[in-house]
């Protein structure tokens, strides 16, 4: 009779989430205490090269392309005309070399470490009032839609980016103080005069790349099914997706990279970056990062149309898709788990989604995977103090796509900072938290709220990532 009640209960358990994941798809709503936050492609690895790894079910045939790919996301590109033919055409105009660059083993950028200090990993984007042909943003008409604060020889640098910090302070509910630092940016050595009163712009660090085709495997269906523009369910978030231009098959699809969610697949995100970081072509991208006005960039002699080849594009955007997220650690752990706990109660997973399983995919490896990102892809309006009031296609000036949470507990290990947010102002983890507004306003209030042991709970959760 006991077993009887045993299959009874087990049926009820099964068909229950059977209705949940037909009404939330393949969303499961609590915290998982499973270490494998990249499903089958987990790398057990908490090194310094914890984000550099392929993807544990990777075939042993695929590992010669990744390694091919990650040569393409090392090489630093020369001027040209040089030697090597397949890697020349750096610039004319440019902000680093390489991909590493700025993504330093695979992982997250920063900004300067002193006022005067170069942008070595971190980028300054730009535009004025209005909308493109396209639906995105008007590019400068000197500087283009980014600014380059370096030039190859003969070619002056566009200018550069300086920033200063404000001390910003504030205390919890148990009357325990906090500062944060607010930025002001400056520029300065422009090149062809000041950038005018008119422009819009916004700093971003470089975000660690691991995940990243985990992140485009992820169906359609389910980030829509995880928006709610109109809030219908009255919790106070309204994520929404941005629909953004997709030259690769001409029309407007959803985007996923990018800050502001303002890129639509891997590809173009990548190819994207090799021109407006790197000042290298593609056949996506041929024409020089060169703006009109702009007469020494333009010319300037160039690696070749395109300089970086298709089937270079193809294996560095098999690398980038393929690099495997690192093991969760200590799940176990008593802090760790009423961390987990805080978490889910301060409504933290209600954008920063903990589990879902990808869809179908080109490649096999990453198909069908539980993983857990803790991003939903979507737009949020983060409130006044994080706006660059800076539209990009349907993202206003106060949104931000919800960053993946994965791999963020080694970002200490791997780059050897603890800099958070797009521009990297919050110095830790704490801060981060403590600067989000908006639609996360509440959850911001109920950290602020927590004892200190909870709220120390909640960030070695953070930490166990």
């Amino acid at each position: 009779m006991r077993k009887k009640h045993y299959i009874l209960a087990i049926i009820i358990y099964v068909s229950f989430w059977g209705v949940v994941h037909a009404a939330k798809g393949t969303y499961l709503s609590t915290v998982s205490d499973s270490p494998l936050s990249g499903g089958g492609t987990t790398v057990f690895n908490s090194s310094r090269d914890a984000f550099a790894k392929p993807a544990a079910n990777l075939p042993t045939e695929d590992l010669r392309d990744f390694t091919f790919g990650n040569k393409m996301f090392n090489t630093k590109w020369v001027t040209a005309p040089a030697s090597v033919t397949s890697l020349d055409g750096l610039g004319p105009s440019f902000n680093r070399m390489s991909c590493a660059a700025c993504h330093f083993k695979d992982g997250r950028g920063r900004p300067p470490e002193s006022a005067n200090g170069p942008m070595k990993s971190m980028l300054v984007r730009l535009s004025i009032s209005g909308m493109s042909p396209d639906g995105g943003p008007v590019p400068h008409p000197v500087y283009g839609d980014q600014l380059n604060d370096r030039g190859i020889h003969g070619v002056p640098a566009e200018g550069q980016a300086k920033i200063s910090y404000t001390e910003v302070t504030g205390q919890y509910h148990d009357g325990t103080p906090y500062s944060l630092r607010k930025p002001t940016y400056t520029f300065t050595d422009m090149a062809f005069g000041e950038l005018g009163g008119d422009v819009l712009f916004s700093p971003r660090v470089a975000p660690a790349v691991h995940g990243m085709g985990l992140l485009e495997a992820i169906s359609e269906e389910q980030i829509l099914a995880w928006a709610d523009p109109e809030d219908r369910d009255g919790d106070g978030i309204s994520g929404r997706p941005n629909y953004v231009w997709d030259i690769v098959h001409n029309k407007k699809s959803i985007g996923r990279y990018g800050w502001k969610a303002n890129v639509a697949t891997l590809q173009q995100q990548d190819a994207g970056a090799a021109l407006g970081d790197i000042g290298i072509t593609t056949s996506l991208f041929p024409d020089q990062n060169c703006p009109e006005k702009q007469t020494k960039c333009n010319a300037a002699p160039h690696g070749g149309t395109p300089e970086m080849s298709d089937e270079q594009l193809k294996k560095m955007n098999f690398y980038v898709s393929t690099l495997a997220v690192p093991a969760r650690r200590n799940v176990d752990d008593p802090v760790v788990l009423m961390g987990a706990n805080a978490f889910e109660k301060a409504g933290c997973v209600q954008c920063h989604k903990p589990r879902v399983k990808t869809g179908a995919y080109e490649i096999s490896a990453l198909s069908n995977q539980d993983i857990q990102p803790f991003t939903d892809l979507l737009l949020h309006d983060m409130g006044e103090g994080l706006a660059d009031n800076r539209p990009d296609f349907e993202a206003n000036g106060r949104e931000w796509r919800t960053p993946p949470l994965w791999g963020i507990g080694l970002v200490k290990t791997v780059n050897k900072h603890t800099n958070f947010l797009h521009d990297g102002r919050a110095r830790n983890l704490e801060e981060a938290i403590l600067w989000h507004g908006g639609e996360a306003e509440a959850s911001k209030d109920a950290f602020k709220t927590m004892s200190i042991e909870k709220r120390t709970a909640l960030i070695e959760f953070l930490r166990s990532l």
